[in-house]
């Protein structure tokens, strides 16, 4: 039985699963929607509310926490300027997961986990960036 024995294993050791993470978490925060496997979705849905609660808090210990898990600039500074003042008056529920099917190459669920209420003007900046960088090479 497992009583008392919280979280997914993702067929990772603690190290590497704090790493995926950590890689997962910095993305979410910088453009608020990525798209990964359904149980990761599931497992970040805590992490990313925890550093959001903490970004609301905005003390120096607070920011000291978040560094743990973020060390992007831009990540960092979003979740205590833009998602801090965002979700003020918001208690909890900061992440959204929404099921999108079977992977074609190993049948893996896939999901896509976003900020609710995000700001949709993200994705156009983010598509035009890949346009202009295949435009490159």
């Amino acid at each position: 039985m497992r009583h008392l024995k919280k979280g997914r294993k993702l067929g990772r050791d603690s190290s590497h699963r704090k790493a995926l993470f950590k890689n997962l978490v910095t993305p979410l925060l910088k453009y608020e929607k990525i798209e990964t496997t359904l149980a990761k979705a599931k497992e970040l849905r805590g992490v990313t509310d925890r550093l959001v609660t903490l970004g609301k808090k905005g003390s120096l210990n607070a920011k000291r926490e978040v560094l743990r898990l973020i060390k992007d600039k831009e990540a960092f500074k979003r979740l205590f300027d833009v998602l801090s003042t965002r979700y003020a008056e918001r208690n909890g529920g900061y992440t959204r997961v929404i099921r999108l099917g079977a992977r074609l190459g190993d049948g893996a669920l896939m999901a896509v986990i976003e900020l609710v209420d995000r700001d949709v003007t993200l994705d156009m900046k983010r598509r035009k960036k890949k346009v202009e960088d295949k435009e490159e090479q």
